[in-house]
């Protein structure tokens, strides 16, 4: 991985003592647990066997599980730019449950969800919207590459450390492509004229954690 032309990382937070593997966390502020600290670590030396240059940015949403694990990526001394527009979606009445939960909770809202929820106009109860969220995102992404300036500085490298709908909608939204974006996993896209994906979904330095 060379620094030939402007690169983003992108990096989804790991476990987290919340089993963030199973429950819609979204908007809940919970700390990486053991496993996701050691997926962090496992990031951070995955970057550097991959040859990944200085990291001149560090961007995050602000929950506690997305800046620690951009300070274990990047260390602790980085300065990190934290947007508010990186959170993950409200899932409102869902937060905190996993799918059976709400399935027993509410089934009503259950239903709904498992048929509409692609849907641009679907709306989790008491909470956020697909089109609210996707609009904040990308108003979140023009904000980090006003402040980065990636065609102004062609060596630079920038890291985002956040949640797997906002990865999904920024990668979409700068390259077409919508990745599964496992816990800890890296996504790496490049400025090539226009943004271009050069890794998706690379778990690989997970294996044995």
């Amino acid at each position: 991985m060379r620094a030939m032309r402007p690169m983003l990382i992108l990096v989804r937070h790991g476990e987290t003592e919340g089993e963030s593997s199973i429950r819609y966390h979204g908007r809940t502020d919970v700390r990486l647990s053991d496993l996701g600290r050691a997926q962090m670590h496992a990031v951070r030396a995955a970057l550097l066997e991959l040859g990944s240059p200085q990291l001149h940015w560090v961007f995050t949403s602000p929950l506690v599980r997305a800046t620690e694990g951009a300070q274990l990526i990047a260390g602790q001394s980085a300065e990190l730019c934290v947007l508010e527009e990186f959170v993950e979606v409200h899932f409102g009445l869902f937060e905190g449950l996993t799918a059976e939960e709400i399935r027993e909770r509410y089934p009503e809202h259950y239903q709904h969800w498992t048929t509409d929820r692609l849907a641009p106009g679907y709306a989790y109860p008491d909470g956020e919207s697909r089109l609210a969220f996707a609009q904040r995102v990308i108003r979140g992404t023009g904000k980090m590459l006003s402040r980065w300036q990636p065609r102004s500085h062609v060596a630079s490298t920038a890291l985002v450390v956040a949640h797997r709908g906002v990865i999904r909608t920024m990668v979409n939204h700068l390259t077409g492509n919508q990745p599964s974006v496992e816990l800890g996993s890296i996504q790496v896209i490049e400025l090539d004229g226009g943004w271009r994906p050069t890794m998706l979904d690379h778990i690989g330095h997970l294996e044995g954690l």
